[in-house]
């Protein structure tokens, strides 16, 4: 996939923004720009964890993609945060996954509208680093969550899970169910997606154990988070590769799109599926028999905790730097390296437990 070419990104922004923060988007890269990009953005000061929670806030949350079922529910999950909380919630966002020019003007809309804060899910590690850097300069507290951008240019992230843990479990989930031998592929969201190259480097490093020999991945490939799409790379690596024995698909959007082709062609039942989906979507795949198990975080709960870890930022309870602490609900929550926030380990779902989930 090609990014989009700085004229057209500025003419994008030129049209949704005002002129400076067009300007400011479009703006070149240095050297200390980078430099500044790998280390997190803790504010400075100090932190208070004992300080009152602040309400009356604004929490403008800004997704991959709007009206995509897994980012809607893990908005929403942030929305019922805020009300608990005391503010107030609005989302903005692009229809496209791939729009990153789109998320960039929807950052500067937000700079502009003064919100709070912004927790934003990026559709690029590094596009969005101006926008975010310069909301940041305007007192605007900034968190990423299910896909980061760059450390410098945001107060916290709050991740689903262990990257690690995600990247090898799927792996350890898919080799169980080809008896640890035979090919493999990949199908996977946008090339640029932050998230899902960092698992996917896990996968490539887990298929390094000796135990995996007779596993060979043979491709990956890009939906970009689109089901038709997803759906025609499906069939694409089907028929590249006719010894395939199974998919990992690390994107909800794609996993069921997957689903859906193996589900209605000679493939199902002996090419094998797995990644992250949600069980609303998969539970029809596992109960006819095209696919044995798959895992995933609760959406909702990973978008509670970007909402809470937002307003502590704004509140002065945390800054974003390493060993600070807050308090999620009835959880304590401690910022690790770079101030990433980790809301817990996977949960895997098959045809034993899937009907206890509902999202």
């Amino acid at each position: 996939m090609r990014k989009p070419s700085l004229r057209r990104t500025c003419a994008a922004l030129a049209a949704g923004t005002s002129l400076a923060l067009a300007l400011t988007a479009c703006g070149g890269t240095t050297k200390n720009d980078v430099k500044n990009d790998d280390k997190s953005a803790a504010s400075a000061g100090t932190a208070d964890p004992d300080a009152a929670t602040k309400k009356g806030l604004t929490v403008g949350f800004l997704p991959k993609q709007v009206n995509n079922p897994y980012f809607t529910t893990a908005d929403k999950g942030g929305e019922k945060a805020l009300a608990e909380l005391g503010s107030a919630y609005k989302e903005v966002g692009p229809s496209s996954a791939t729009d990153t020019a789109g998320q960039v003007s929807y950052v500067n809309t937000l700079t502009q509208q003064q919100v709070n804060a912004i927790a934003v899910s990026a559709q690029d590690p590094g596009a969005l680093c101006t926008a975010l850097k310069q909301a940041m300069g305007n007192g605007i507290k900034v968190v990423t969550y299910d896909s980061d951008t760059n450390p410098g240019c945001r107060d916290a992230f709050v991740s689903q899970a262990s990257a690690e843990d995600l990247g090898r479990t799927e792996v350890q989930l898919l080799a169980r169910q080809i008896g640890y031998k035979g090919e493999i592929a990949i199908l996977s969201a946008a090339q640029t997606a932050t998230n899902q190259n960092t698992w996917i480097g896990y996968m490539k490093d887990e298929l390094k154990d000796p135990k995996y020999k007779d596993v060979k991945l043979v491709k990956i490939a890009y939906g970009d988070d689109d089901a038709q799409q997803s759906f025609q790379q499906t069939q694409g690596l089907l028929q590249e590769h006719p010894d395939l024995k199974g998919i990992i698909s690390p994107t909800t959007v794609g996993i069921k799109a997957a689903a859906q082709y193996l589900s209605g062609s000679k493939y199902k039942g002996t090419v094998r599926l797995t990644g992250l989906g949600t069980p609303d979507d998969m539970r029809t795949y596992v109960k006819n028999g095209t696919v044995d198990a798959f895992e995933l975080w609760d959406p909702a709960a990973l978008g509670d905790l970007a909402a809470r870890a937002a307003v502590a930022l704004a509140s002065g309870q945390i800054t974003g730097k390493e060993g600070e602490s807050f308090k999620a609900g009835a959880t304590t929550y401690t910022l690790g390296k770079d101030g990433v926030i980790t809301l817990g380990r996977p949960t895997v779902f098959d045809a034993e437990n899937i009907d206890t989930f509902n999202f």
